[in-house]
């Protein structure tokens, strides 16, 4: 399953598209509660996450650490943040196997000209590691997720 994400930041106004493509790096894989990694191992990533619920209370204190993080916040500034967040909770809602379907564009139509670096990358991915921590995701489902989001990588830097 590949997942597409949609961020047009840039002039043209599209700064939540923009900020979709940058915070949907980062959170494709990012959303539990305590709760989720007590679940059946053999369950679903979403399952195991918590799913809609605790994936969307990730994806609120991801956009938090995103926008106090001063190395990529600037990405964000004209961004519609609740849409964002909700093109963020349906992307990990389907990238983890969830009932959604991500319906935004594709990483690479969306980071072209954007000139994401790879410092960038990994700013949002601390980020969204901070956030995971805090909700105490288990290492596989920690794992999987991040693997999700550094297979987007070339779809998103240096564009």
């Amino acid at each position: 399953m590949r997942l597409t994400l949609s961020l047009s930041m840039g002039s043209s106004g599209g700064g939540l598209e923009e900020a979709l493509i940058l915070l949907s790096l980062l959170v494709v894989g990012c959303a539990g509660s305590k709760a989720a990694t007590k679940t059946d191992p053999a369950a679903s990533l979403y399952d195991r996450l918590g799913q809609r619920p605790a994936i969307s209370a990730v994806v609120d204190d991801f956009i938090a650490n995103v926008a106090a993080d001063q190395r990529i916040n600037s990405f964000f500034a004209k961004t519609d943040i609740p849409h964002l967040k909700e093109m963020l909770v349906e992307q990990i809602c389907q990238v983890s196997g969830g009932p959604c379907t991500y319906s935004g564009k594709d990483m690479r139509t969306v980071h072209t000209g954007m000139k994401v670096q790879d410092a960038h990358f990994d700013a949002m991915v601390e980020d969204l590691v901070k956030t995971l921590d805090k909700f105490k995701i288990g290492e596989r489902e920690k794992k999987e997720l991040l693997g999700a989001l550094g297979g987007m990588k070339g779809d998103i830097v240096g564009l």
